[in-house]
């Protein structure tokens, strides 16, 4: 079973690291451009935590699949809601720092909380302790909501 844990730990991080691509090369020269709010966390801060929130999603969704003993019929829902968030959450990346859409980013971003917190919910009557690992991501996602919100709010110049 730890073959799985490990995959399914380690599957989010995949997205993450497409997402580095992007980001490594956008943030010098584009984002570095953009106004943001004074509360923004240090760009620093960002590699450091999604580390940890996609590490506890993926963990989190390895307990769910035990519990529900694999890709079972009753696994459809809370899994099929987990990979919904986790391919909007990897879209993000490219929506924003690739295509600079960030009226579609912030739709997006939107999107992405609510099927997070959607996820959260089904899981938590499977295991109560991945959707409580799931907590830190949301309050994440709001935080990145109300950035998003508010770069493109404080930049039009910059609209798609």
């Amino acid at each position: 079973m730890w073959l799985q844990a490990l995959g399914f730990t380690g599957l989010p991080h995949l997205g993450g690291l497409v997402g580095a691509l992007f980001t490594r090369k956008a943030v010098p020269t584009w984002y570095e451009t953009l106004k943001k709010p004074s509360w923004r966390p240090p760009n620093k801060a960002f590699p450091v935590v999604w580390t940890a929130l996609y590490t506890g999603m993926g963990y989190g969704s390895y307990l769910v699949w035990r519990d529900l003993g694999g890709f079972t019929e009753d696994a459809l829902v809370p899994l099929g809601l987990y990979g919904a968030q986790l391919a909007l959450n990897w879209a993000w990346t490219p929506i924003f720092f690739g295509a600079h859409k960030l009226k579609l980013a912030l739709i997006e971003v939107v999107l992405l909380t609510g099927t997070a917190g959607a996820t959260a919910l089904s899981w938590y009557p499977v295991n109560k302790t991945a959707a409580l690992l799931m907590v830190p991501y949301l309050m994440w996602l709001c935080l990145a909501t109300g950035l998003t919100y508010c770069i493109w709010r404080d930049n039009p110049d910059k609209q798609d």
